[in-house]
């Protein structure tokens, strides 16, 4: 499975108002090989999508990135 670059729709909404922003972000980390980024808006450590495939399970707290939603 090849990490997602845009987070789920239930996760993050298409709509929201930084939802560019923070793909920005998340693409620049998967990019740069890093496993968490810097949420633009909050600050906050956000796992990257790839870092939930390297883990190998989804642990069902809601990560924006997790790419074993359906």
């Amino acid at each position: 499975m090849q990490a997602p670059v845009t987070p789920h729709p239930s996760r993050l909404n298409p709509e929201h108002p930084n939802f560019e922003p923070i793909v920005a972000a998340h693409t620049a980390a998967l990019k740069a090989g890093l496993s968490l980024y810097r949420d633009p808006i909050t600050g906050y450590w956000v796992f990257t999508s790839q870092s939930h495939l390297d883990r190998g399970t989804c642990c069902n707290t809601g990560c924006r990135h997790c790419p074993y939603i359906e």
